[in-house]
């Protein structure tokens, strides 16, 4: 399919014409090791010859070199940086905290081509804090004191992350891609949402975590620790840089889910979607008893939440975006 609008100049047709962009794959040598790679080609709409494009041989050259890097299994420069987001350290204190020449990492940025030894050990620092403090440590005397202190205080940090199971990482990760701006408050009620209306699908959780009955709603005790510092700000996190990919690990199910809830709750700030839980039964069972400003910590056993939106989805229809804004708008309602 041509886009309309994408033009340049093919020199078999000498005239400007409109062109397709498409792959082709390709075999090139390394090191006297054959590759295949896929690259983008320009296509004339008229002739169907090839065609030079501004800015192609750019990003044919980051085509191949991305796909080699991922053959040999070699960091790739997307790698470097995020390491270097995730623990607030520059390219050359890198280098030294990782045991190699100060130029080392500078040059890798460059585009000069990492050892598989070394691509190895940056992985190892990315995948672990605990690795990555523990090469650090080793390294301690080559760093001057601000670096390393913010470094490791950097890696005390992102060890908290792993407090929280691998599945609810995976879902505040793609809320986190699918919402520019979260504030803690926020992400508790979408959290709560997901797992609710997950359970009423599914008749499973979505991830393993329980939820406690707080003054301002249900709450998951072990995210609020991850986020507390942020209090009633958007959560602007570089810890999560870490996770860049896990929502990949969610399924289709888990992703459908968490995509109706994003595109209706989502819309509203946290304070709004507070009053909504403050009008369900499963809250307001849980905190039966308590003034409005006595602290609590009941357990929302996942069986109430389950039942609850069970019938929330057989009143309104909860498995499409319309079932559910209906939802909302009721429930606000009541709570107007």
């Amino acid at each position: 399919m041509i886009e309309k609008g994408r033009r340049d100049f093919c020199i078999e047709c000498r005239k400007e014409v409109e062109y397709l962009l498409q792959k082709k794959d390709i075999v090139k040598s390394i090191r006297d090791k054959a590759y295949t790679f896929s690259i983008t080609v320009a296509i004339c709409a008229e002739c169907g010859g090839e065609m030079s494009i501004p800015g192609l041989i750019d990003k044919n050259v980051q085509e191949i070199d991305g796909q080699y890097r991922a053959a040999e299994g070699l960091v790739l420069h997307e790698d470097i940086e995020r390491l270097m987001k995730i623990y607030k350290i520059g390219k050359a204190p890198l280098s030294l905290a990782l045991g190699f020449g100060e130029v080392t990492i500078p040059r890798y940025l460059e585009g000069q081509v990492p050892s598989k030894e070394y691509s190895d050990i940056v992985k190892a620092a990315l995948a672990s804090p605990v690795y990555m403090k523990q090469k650090l440590m080793e390294n301690r005397e080559k760093l001057t004191d601000a670096a390393y202190k913010k470094a490791i205080a950097a890696a005390d940090s992102i060890e908290s992350l792993f407090s929280v199971s691998d599945k609810m990482l995976g879902v505040i990760a793609y809320v986190f891609e699918k919402l520019e701006e979260v504030t803690p408050l926020m992400l508790q009620k979408l959290l709560y949402f997901i797992q609710g209306i997950y359970l009423a699908l599914y008749g499973k959780p979505i991830f393993a975590e329980d939820c406690r009955a707080w003054i301002h709603g249900p709450v998951y005790p072990e995210v609020y620790d991850l986020f507390r510092d942020f209090k009633y700000n958007p959560i602007d996190d570089a810890r999560f840089a870490l996770l860049e990919g896990n929502e990949d690990a969610l399924t289709d199910d888990e992703k459908k889910v968490i995509d109706l809830v994003v595109n209706t709750f989502g819309m509203y700030g946290g304070k709004t979607m507070e009053k909504i839980t403050h009008n369900e039964d499963p809250w307001m069972e849980a905190r039966k008893g308590y003034g409005d400003s006595i602290p609590s910590g009941e357990f929302l056993p996942k069986g109430r939440i389950m039942k609850y939106y069970i019938a929330v989805n057989q009143k309104y229809g909860i498995d499409t975006e319309i079932g559910l804004r209906e939802y909302i708008h009721d429930m606000l309602s009541k709570a107007s």
